[in-house]
């Protein structure tokens, strides 16, 4: 999903959509996109089962370039999520197209 893909859908109040931060503590500490679930990457594994409620809703997982929200995607689609789209170009892209008032690191 492109940054103005997800700008649309925020926009139109889609309630069922949920942002999912897989970044470090530090960097989630520098900049967010709000609201968000936060579940460092590394902790994904042990911790997939608090995103149960969301196995059938759309979920956007997010990093700072997209990569390590892309290895999240696969992670869950492996798991049954039916509905899990990794954020192209991450909070960064988001940060230099949608909304420059979050800082770029």
């Amino acid at each position: 999903m492109t940054v103005f893909e997800l700008a649309e859908k925020m926009a139109s109040g889609e309630s069922l959509l949920t942002l999912l931060d897989v970044r470090l503590p530090e960097e989630r500490a520098l900049a967010r996109i709000e609201p968000s679930l936060f579940i460092p990457l590394q902790e994904l594994r042990e911790r997939a089962y608090e995103l149960e409620h969301w196995r059938e809703k759309p979920l956007v997982v997010y990093c700072h370039h997209g990569v390590r929200s892309d290895y999240a995607v696969r992670y869950l689609s492996q798991l049954g999520f039916a509905h899990v789209y990794n954020l192209e170009a991450g909070i960064d892209g988001w940060s230099v197209a949608i909304d420059s008032s979050i800082p770029r690191y």
